[in-house]
């Protein structure tokens, strides 16, 4: 593979250059300039200080397309309180918007904070992604943290995404063209290799412009083997987000570098579902919680901005820093729907960032809306990508009444969560294929809605291969293995205890078992032992049941240890064909599915 060019993108006024790790001698320690959130901006001196522009998106998944359905909308609150919804989302319109929020801003730098990649809708996951990286380049991506789907192929994947050079079983797609690869860094800091310890990929980068110098820290959530399955994180070790960065920070700080930037693959619920929630009222950080919280009180106060994710929230926070100085932390939702724009007061003599908020008029999270002008060299790109995945992706392969929701109901019991458990435990019943009595699918794998009116041009109810791939997009292979009654109800009560008490992970099921969510209690007591059923009879703690459920699940994984203790496992087709066949068998055009109704899982507030 020929040498790639450290850097292609020589038309754009900014140079990124990578900072390479070297022992350096003690550390050099200043203060930081602070001026709190809210504060008037200190006068500039000449040329002492310069604004610089850090544009911000996350969790894109390789949604080049406008996403469908709830998962392609974003909800912003009126002064009534009133909550409108917006469409959002496509990359046409996210390099639109990037570009345009650049015009006038000669310091500007655009990263991302991870999951630009994986889980991705046909369009791009059926090319391993291909097209998103050649779409990032074209928007002027600068720089971004690894996220947990960047691992969902495997180390060398990633590498591949980086470097270049055609897929090692598919080839290239286009004849003469070979995969060029990032022209931005990836930055895996708290990843690295079991057996030398060391970084698998940058750990950070800097980004200069004019003798400006920012640096940027990237790491993905600690807990990435626990939602990503055990293949593709094989012999790396991920380690804690907080020491990485405080490590890295001190690296930098040693090496003259005194602003930093955190990319962080991990973030926290905002109180209300609309990205212009403020999320500082009634205090700073008062409106958000979850993993991010602790994690940005205790980085080193080195580090002046944290850009977050993997919660696919939208928020721009104020959390006080380990000395008590205010520092920003925001989260642009996901499959670029939002970006968002952050101030950098930069000072000359200090090397430092004067830290500012967020909320001024002119930051903060701005809509990817669809009513603005779309770039066009990203519709060339969708248009040729398109035409490859076309003999594939526009074949029907069922038919739908009305809006099958999966990712926008607010609801535990989704009701494409319903038809992916039935199709799950119709392909694995039958005796030669696993026997399945009850399947389990987990909600995170669930990346759509099947929208009745799509945007492509099949027609209003038509479920192309296409769709349904960007419900189902991993090709995960199904398991089915025996659980003890004992065994499987507590499975239901890791949904709700562990490490998912604090964010319940309510599993969809299958027809047939149905039990009650108190949510007046706390912990595993959650689940009423004594109301999980099985066609009306009660689940038997010492009966031996077939169970069945995608490898990632059955594996253990996003938190449920019971399932991995199952026995008589036999590998099944994969969760993708399941559901495939299931729409083929259960619809047609003169009697489309209907949404079914949630049944299932009682759930008493």
């Amino acid at each position: 593979m020929p040498a790639k060019p450290p850097h292609r993108r020589l038309a754009r006024r900014l140079a990124l250059t990578t900072t390479v790790l070297a022992a350096s001698a003690g550390a050099v320690v200043t203060s930081v300039a602070v001026t709190p959130a809210g504060a008037a901006t200190p006068r500039h001196h000449g040329n002492r200080t310069v604004d610089v522009q850090l544009l911000s998106f996350n969790d894109f998944h390789g949604n080049l397309e406008p996403p469908q359905g709830s998962s392609g909308t974003v909800a912003e609150t009126q002064p009534d309180g009133t909550k409108k919804v917006i469409p959002a989302g496509g990359v046409e319109y996210l390099a639109n918007s990037l570009r345009t929020a650049r015009k006038g801003h000669p310091y500007t730098v655009t990263a991302a904070a991870g999951d630009i990649v994986g889980a991705s809708p046909l369009l791009s996951g059926l090319f391993h992604d291909e097209p998103t990286i050649e779409a990032m380049n074209k928007l002027g991506l600068d720089v971004t943290s690894v996220g947990n789907h960047e691992f969902d192929e495997g180390r060398a994947e990633l590498t591949r995404m980086q470097k270049g050079g055609c897929h090692p079983k598919d080839g290239c797609y286009e004849k003469g063209k070979t995969f060029k690869g990032a022209d931005f860094p990836y930055l895996a800091a708290n990843v690295t290799d079991e057996k030398t310890g060391k970084p698998i990929l940058k750990p950070y980068t800097v980004w200069q412009h004019n003798g400006v110098k920012i640096g940027f820290i990237g790491v993905t959530l600690k807990g990435t083997p626990d939602v990503v399955t055990a293949e593709g994180v094989k012999g790396l070790k991920f380690g804690d987000e907080v020491e990485t960065i405080n490590k890295y920070a001190k690296e930098l700080d040693r090496q003259g570098v005194k602003s930093i930037v955190a990319l962080i693959h991990e973030g926290g619920l905002p109180s209300s579902g609309s990205y212009n929630y403020n999320c500082d009222t009634p205090g700073p950080g008062a409106g958000i919680s979850g993993p991010i919280v602790d994690i940005a009180k205790k980085i080193t106060p080195k580090v002046d901005a944290l850009v977050t994710g993997h919660t696919h929230a939208a928020y721009t926070c104020t959390i006080p820093d380990p000395s008590g100085a205010p520092r920003t932390v925001t989260s642009a939702a996901s499959f670029g729907r939002l970006y968002t724009d952050t101030t950098l007061t930069y000072d000359r003599r200090t090397k430092d960032i004067v830290r500012t908020s967020v909320k001024s008029p002119r930051t903060g999270n701005h809509v990817v809306n669809r009513d603005q002008p779309k770039a066009a060299d990203m519709t060339s790109l969708i248009q040729r990508w398109n035409k490859l995945a076309a003999p594939v992706a526009d074949k029907p392969v069922g038919y739908i009444s009305a809006d099958v929701n999966g990712r926008g109901s607010e609801a535990y019991e989704k009701p494409l969560g319903d038809v992916i458990a039935d199709a799950q435990l119709e392909g694995l019943a039958p005796a030669g294929k696993g026997g399945a009595q009850i399947t389990f699918m987990n909600p995170g794998g669930i990346r759509s809605d099947l929208a009745y009116k799509a945007s492509g041009a099949e027609g209003d109810g038509v479920v192309t291969y296409g769709e349904a791939f960007t419900v189902q997009p991993f090709t995960n292979m199904m398991k089915s293995f025996d659980l003890t009654g004992a065994q499987l109800i507590a499975a239901l009560q890791q949904q709700v205890s562990g490490p998912n008490q604090a964010e319940p992970k309510i599993l969809q099921v299958s027809k047939g078992l149905t039990y009650t969510l108190d949510l007046t209690k706390t912990g595993a007591d959650r689940i009423v032992t004594s109301s999980v059923k099985l066609n009306g009879q009660p689940i038997d703690p010492a009966k031996t049941y077939r169970v069945a459920a995608n490898e990632f699940l059955a594996g253990g994984g996003d938190g449920f240890p019971a399932f991995k203790e199952g026995t008589n496992k036999l590998v099944g087709p994969s969760d993708l064909d399941v559901f495939i066949a299931y729409l083929g068998a259960h619809s047609s055009k003169g009697a489309p599915l209907a949404p079914p109704a949630p049944e299932r899982i009682t759930v008493v507030k």
